[in-house]
């Protein structure tokens, strides 16, 4: 019986480390914490509106809200490729640090951002120059042509 104990005892503590570690990701992943230089984005429609492009106010004309060059990844959480383009945009996130801002839209919660540019697949990523229009950009793209695309279109290097 004590060792039933015991062993309930060990998982309980087990089952409140892993839960704990997975609310301060969640808060992480949502915006909650406070964002440092590096990381990528949350946005939600509010936020997508002042710091992106805010279509309410412009419906006819493209004007980017951003002080640097952005990329828009609109995913979903069960997604298999968006899975697969998210570390990857972690590490651009960090390496372009200085240069560009990479933000996540969930299109699950933010339909109407979805629907907005038409996202009917997904990952769909939306590069975002400092002055020019938006390129979209549909699936899993691996990291030589992102960072292909950050280098030449983004920043203009060539």
């Amino acid at each position: 019986m004590k060792a039933l104990l015991k062993g309930l005892l060990v998982c309980g503590l087990i089952f409140s480390f892993v839960a704990c570690s997975q609310t301060s990701r969640t808060k992480e992943n949502t915006g909650i914490s406070k964002v440092a230089k590096g990381d990528v984005i949350v946005l939600n429609k509010m936020d997508f509106l002042a710091k992106v492009f805010n279509y309410e106010e412009n419906p006819d004309q493209w004007v980017y809200e951003g002080e640097k060059p952005c990329i828009v990844d609109f995913y979903a959480d069960w997604c298999g490729p968006c899975k697969k383009v998210s570390p990857i945009l972690r590490d651009l996130a960090i390496l372009y640090k200085d240069d560009i801002v990479i933000y996540k839209v969930n299109v699950d919660t933010e339909n109407e951002l979805a629907a907005a540019f038409g996202i009917q697949s997904i990952p769909t990523l939306l590069f975002i120059p400092k002055d020019g229009e938006p390129q979209l950009a549909q699936g899993a793209l691996p990291r030589e042509v992102l960072i292909e695309q950050i280098d030449n279109y983004l920043l203009g290097k060539q």
